[in-house]
């Protein structure tokens, strides 16, 4: 989101008035929370609430003379438009910009101590912190009290405490019993007497339980430790609504900090193996099992065993997406209706993204939205994670390209879907563009490879006719998407991130298809469809090895009135004809009584 500039000038002298009286020469705020959860409560808004910069991703560093924030090229142009005086941008990835450990090592005096809450960072990233101060004779070190939280004091939001529920065996396709002898196998395997899971949505998974502790998330906080002959689900039992006890059959319930004193007894009995943990978990923990020589770092089973979507997950996503494209398709036809034929020029970004969403909320299973709708016109569609703001936004003009980046949660699916349309006369620069990264995402959809081929290898797929023309994206191509949970699931995607380039793509995983173009101040363009891997059988199956493709499962017309056909190879003009004719089919039993809509999906869907 955009929410303009905060003086941030008060908030760093308490700060730097903290660090003095703990003798710390420099502290560092990350934006993840105690579960390094992408998304977090208000209470956990630590970085933003320092910094005044709100994007999603991004790590702020404060001494006593500087502060500095880091962050990726989807957040440049907001982190630009949001931070005060008082802080240097360094844009991560860009030649010539340094690390956050270089550049402590670089501003601070020797045997500097630089702190930070144990809680919010993680093993691996502890390491290399601690490993690359040392040069320089600094030393990284753990502060419990979170000193944001002392300046940010009783305005701080409160602990979220919503209820938490168990998902029906009809939605979630298999017994939570089931998935947590998964678990137990993989712990035999590796050898370990347990594993502690801090992944909120690892924690929803395998217990089959959702909550709503995080905005457009269905998670809740807790922790669990799985042994090989129990289960703790560490948790404020209030949270627990009434027969969620009684469903979880042979898990013990123990409050939500009690997991620290555990690990510390547990820390002190295992003395033959030791706890396996991801390494995503927080130094915190590993602090109160005893240190390093106890524990195993390694992957989450359950990230890999989340990833792969059961059958009945699989035909959920399928039907959440047709009831949601239907939505759309309301939607976008309301939108021309009005800017068109009613010559409303009083929409705003906001009151397009409500819209958009009572759509939705009138569709079967439908619980909330998947993430702030990111309805932006011209300029703010360059944004990449533009958020729009009342009194801070556009009104949405048929003369600019219209960029809407929106999902939603169901019972049966999550859903995440981009479409940028113009509703008068694109300009012949837009048309190019957009066509380009129609073709990407074209050849994403198409492509066929052999079982075991990583997203990091089918990116170029995305790029080739964008790098043609000296054109590029300053995001990853796709990422995966889980089941009634986080948006955004890992361990796999596409993108250039060196980290997918150890995990093969399977069969029933998620994926996003998403390439765009963002010119900078004048127009964003994006087309995102949600996919899930499938076998696709070849002529000689790649020596045995077996061969994957695509199906994707959202079905919402691509605008057709910004393509150039003839920049259009006739597969990809034959995969376009093909792709509107499915979503006819699937779309229009749901838009019957809604001549408007249907009207609309007529007209999209014509072939070219």
């Amino acid at each position: 989101m955009t929410t303009g500039i905060v003086n941030t000038s008060s908030r760093l002298a308490a700060l730097r008035r903290a660090m003095a009286e703990r003798s710390i020469d420099a502290y560092i705020v990350p934006s993840e929370d105690a579960h390094q959860s992408e998304y977090i409560a208000a209470c956990d808004g630590r970085r933003a609430f320092i910094s005044g910069f709100t994007g999603s991703a991004g790590l702020a560093v404060v001494t006593h003379k500087e502060a500095a924030l880091w962050t990726d090229g989807r957040y440049f142009l907001q982190a630009s438009k949001e931070l005060d005086t008082n802080w240097t941008l360094q844009k991560s990835g860009i030649a010539g910009v340094p690390s956050k450990e270089d550049w402590l090592n670089k501003v601070l005096e020797p045997n500097s101590k630089v702190g930070i809450d144990p809680k919010l960072v993680t093993l691996a990233s502890a390491r290399l912190l601690a490993d690359s101060l040392k040069p320089a004779s600094n030393s990284l070190v753990s502060v419990t009290e979170n000193l944001v939280d002392v300046v940010w004091g009783a305005d701080r939001p409160a602990f979220p405490m919503n209820p938490v529920k168990s998902l029906p065996l009809e939605f979630a396709g298999r017994r939570f019993e089931d998935k947590l002898q998964d678990v137990r196998d993989a712990i035999a395997k590796k050898g370990a007497w347990g594993f502690v899971v801090t992944g909120l949505d690892e924690i929803c998974w395998v217990f089959n339980l959702r909550g709503n502790d995080i905005v457009c998330n269905p998670v809740f906080f807790a922790y669990a430790l799985i042994t090989l002959d129990s289960a703790i689900l560490y948790i404020h039992e209030s949270k627990l609504q009434p027969g969620v006890a009684e469903f979880l059959t042979g898990v013990e319930i123990r409050p939500y900090e009690q997991i620290f004193t555990d690990l510390k007894t547990q820390g002190k009995l295992q003395t033959e193996k030791k706890l396996w943990a991801d390494s995503r978990c927080s130094l915190a923990l590993q602090d109160a099992l005893g240190g390093p020589h106890l524990l195993v770092e390694g992957r989450s089973p359950i990230t890999n065993l989340k990833a792969i979507k059961n059958e009945t997950e699989i035909q959920g996503f399928r039907n959440s997406h047709i009831r949601d494209a239907a939505s759309l398709c309301q939607f976008f036809a309301w939108l021309e209706n009005e800017l068109v034929v009613e010559n409303n020029t009083n929409i705003t970004e906001v009151d397009a993204a409500d819209k958009l969403e009572e759509f939705r909320s009138k569709r079967e299973h439908f619980v909330g939205l998947s993430f702030d709708t990111i309805s932006s016109t011209g300029a703010n569609g360059s944004i990449i994670h533009y958020h729009p703001e009342v009194g801070a936004c556009k009104i949405v003009s048929k003369d600019e390209m219209y960029l809407c980046d929106s999902g939603a949660q169901y019972l049966d699916g999550t859903t995440d879907v981009t479409r940028t349309h113009h509703f008068g006369t694109p300009t012949a620069f837009e048309v190019e563009a957009y066509t380009r990264v129609l073709k990407g995402h074209i050849q994403i959809d198409m492509a066929v490879f052999p079982a075991g081929t990583n997203g990091y290898v089918l990116d170029i797929l995305a790029r080739t006719s964008l790098w043609r023309a000296g054109l590029d994206f300053r995001h990853g191509t796709g990422h995966g998407v889980g089941h009634y949970l986080n948006v955004h699931e890992g361990p796999h995607g596409i993108g250039s991130r060196i980290a997918y380039n150890d995990v093969p793509l399977e069969k029933g995983m998620t994926v996003t298809n998403e390439p765009g173009y963002y010119e900078d101040g004048k127009f964003g363009i994006r087309i995102e469809n949600v996919m899930i891997l499938k076998d696709a059988p070849t002529s000689y199956d790649f020596s045995g090895k077996g061969s994957l493709g695509f199906e994707h499962v959202t079905v919402v017309p691509i605008s057709t009135k910004l393509v150039d056909v003839k920049l259009l190879l006739e597969e990809e003009r034959n995969w376009l004809n093909a792709y509107h004719m499915e979503v006819f089919e699937k779309v229009s039993p749901l838009l019957q009584d809604d001549a408007l809509a249907l009207n609309w999906l007529i007209k999209e869907t014509k072939p070219i």
